[in-house]
């Protein structure tokens, strides 16, 4: 009876399904990369509010430059990389793609942005549409002050930039001074 209890004992240690936990698969790790499309031939036209005036204007990704950046129609130009997506003074948005990520960007000597994504896979919307998993970030810049300069973007995965507004704080006050919503999108044709 003791050799039957040990060979048993000896056959639940042996099987790894008694001794180990099942693993999930992990998903796979989403990048600044995939929030911002930089393809030429990619269009986004936005509906920008600015100093009371409404506008149409449309942004389309004309060519990419033998330095890897890719030029818009406004004449920006952007580039993805390990570190996230940038123009040619700041990171836009930057890995890990997770809610409290922060960094920093010294566009001039007086001027330094703070950066952080205040929220992260969640739904977002826009008169072009909604989307799930998407990012929302908060730029700060204070001007003088008492003064600072505030962006929210919200990102939209595999579209872009889907809503930006810019408020200005200012002794306790938030003034708003320009909004931006996407209201049509198109990936590059082909």
């Amino acid at each position: 009876m003791k050799k039957l209890m040990l060979i048993a004992a000896l056959a639940l240690t042996a099987c790894p399904a008694a001794t180990s936990k099942t693993v999930q698969p992990s998903k796979p790790e989403i990048s600044a990369a995939d929030f911002y499309p930089l393809a030429v031939g990619t269009v986004w036209t936005y509906e920008v509010k600015l100093l009371g005036e409404t506008r149409p204007i449309e942004v389309t990704m004309l060519r990419k430059n033998a330095d890897g950046f890719v030029e818009d129609s406004t004449g920006a130009q952007f580039l993805a990389d390990s570190f996230g997506v940038r123009d040619q003074k700041r990171y836009l948005l930057r890995n890990p793609i997770a809610a409290g990520t922060r960094w920093t960007n010294v566009v001039s000597v007086s001027s330094i942005e703070n950066y952080e994504i205040v929220g992260a896979e969640q739904p977002c919307d826009a008169p072009a549409g909604k989307w799930e998993g998407c990012v929302v970030v908060e730029s700060r810049n204070r001007v003088q002050e008492g003064v600072t300069l505030v962006n929210e973007m919200t990102f939209a995965p595999g579209v872009g930039i889907v809503r930006l507004s810019t408020v200005l704080e200012s002794n306790g006050k938030q003034i708003p001074q320009s909004t931006l919503a996407l209201v049509k999108y198109a990936p590059p044709k082909g």
